[in-house]
């Protein structure tokens, strides 16, 4: 979408904090990195959605988000009917500080409100749309067996590390609860083994940390590393 839009000749910002590195590479270097939602909201005319239903998502286009932008600000949802806050979308169509507000969710809120425009939830019944979702759910199972990246999961976070290299990885499912890296180091550094990368990242109860390290993980290594308390999951990728 922001490549798109520069392609259509529009200064684009853009604010994602969870953006891949290979995400990131696809992008045009036209493309301003917002530091925060906050400035897309300030400097924007066209302001579109583009995020998961999360309990930090829902309802993040408020009263309080709309006072931020532009009068005539035109707000395009595609994403999830839940983000937008109906009683304050439908309040700033009628004051106007919301020029227009398009999506293909209708709800009774906002079904025949001056300045909503409303259409069929098909974006992804299309052919292409269907074969695209397939194709992608097909690599990036891929990459979490060859990899062990995570990605569009359900209970667990984004975490990727890119191809895994020479060495092993080691990837930890566990609860997100505190000094869990700290057991993981301390354990891989009493064994002698170098960890060269490592990432961490939760969401809510649950996390997902990914090792590689330059030596070979036994397993000993392994069973030592499940048997932390909290942990779900140990995986050695070799």
């Amino acid at each position: 979408m922001a490549n798109a839009a520069v392609h259509l000749g529009m200064e684009v910002y853009g604010y994602d904090p969870y953006v891949s590195v290979d995400s990131a590479w696809r992008l045009s270097r036209n493309i301003h990195h917002a530091k925060t939602a906050d400035e897309i909201y300030k400097e924007c005319d066209y302001i579109t959605v583009h995020v998961p239903a999360l309990e930090d998502t829902k309802g993040m286009i408020n009263k309080d988000a709309i006072s931020l932008m532009k009068k005539g600000v035109v707000i395009l949802n595609f994403a999830r009917d839940v983000l937008v806050n109906q009683e304050d979308i439908v309040d700033a169509l009628v004051s106007e500080k919301v020029r227009c507000y398009v999506t293909d969710f209708p709800t009774k809120e906002i079904v025949g409100v001056r300045g909503a425009i409303v259409i069929p939830h098909l974006g992804a019944s299309t052919e292409e749309s269907e074969d695209n979702c397939a194709k992608m759910a097909a690599a990036e199972v891929k990459d979490f067996l060859e990899n062990g990246n995570i990605t569009h999961s359900v209970n667990f976070p984004d975490c990727d590390m890119g191809a895994k290299g020479e060495g092993e990885r080691i990837t930890i499912l566990h609860k997100n609860i505190p000094n869990m890296i700290g057991q993981f180091t301390a354990l891989l550094a009493e064994k002698n083994m170098n960890i060269e990368v490592m990432t961490n990242k939760s969401r809510k109860e649950y996390a997902y940390t990914m090792l590689d390290v330059d030596g070979t993980v036994s397993e000993d290594v392994e069973a030592q590393l499940a048997a932390v308390e909290g942990v779900l999951k140990v995986r050695v990728i070799r």
